[in-house]
């Protein structure tokens, strides 16, 4: 591993729970998976059995990989944790998100819904506020996040966020370039806290 990559032991994925996503979406959460397992790096994700998060956990398992799953109680019966991978369940959403980000190096945003939408859109408010310097790679297959990177775009014309903003996400449009990506992005430092620049 070249001296400037960053050191992943633990990579936390964000993802969909449903089982009606796209085929290959369901597809590149398992593939995501055994990459992991072949690298020896664990899984964190959101602890369900359904959706890309089941295809990603069942695929990174039954390759004998790590794998850490955290759910809350009331999402046991809907989410369905797998009884063979570790799980942790915990009481609310906030402690969920702690745990998976506390436990993470980095982040895989797979396609999602408005639960993978609000986890990242935390995880880069929290990037911005300088509370942690984790990398962030989101996969956009067959485009789909580009309505979303499109509100980046605007925000940033706006002069709503600094222009090292862009710098600390990444997109890719393969599974076989998230875990390269994750280890190579720099660590990028934002010139001055939130709002100084209005206090001066």
């Amino acid at each position: 591993m070249p001296s400037n990559s960053r050191r992943l032991d633990s990579v936390c994925v964000y993802c969909a729970s449903s089982n009606a996503a796209d085929p290959d979406f369901l597809e590149a959460a398992a593939e995501l998976g055994r990459t992991m397992a072949a690298e020896r790096l664990r899984l964190v994700y959101g602890g369900g059995g359904v959706g890309l998060m089941g295809a990603a956990a069942k695929a990174a398992h039954g390759a004998g990989g790590r794998v850490l799953g955290v759910i809350p109680h009331f999402l046991t019966s809907h989410e369905r944790p797998l009884k063979t991978v570790e799980t942790v369940v915990v009481n609310t959403m906030h402690e969920r998100k702690m745990m998976m980000f506390e436990a993470a190096d980095g982040f895989a945003v797979l396609p999602g819904g408005i639960g993978t939408l609000e986890e990242v859109i935390e995880l880069l408010s929290w990037r911005r506020l300088g509370l942690h310097a984790k990398p962030i790679v989101f996969l956009n297959l067959k485009g789909f996040w580009d309505p979303l990177f499109a509100v980046f775009d605007h925000i940033l014309e706006q002069q709503l966020v600094p222009p090292e903003f862009a710098e600390v996400w990444r997109s890719v449009d393969a599974v076989e370039d998230i875990l390269p990506t994750l280890r190579s992005m720099p660590t990028v430092a934002f010139a001055s806290p939130p709002g100084v620049e209005e206090l001066t």
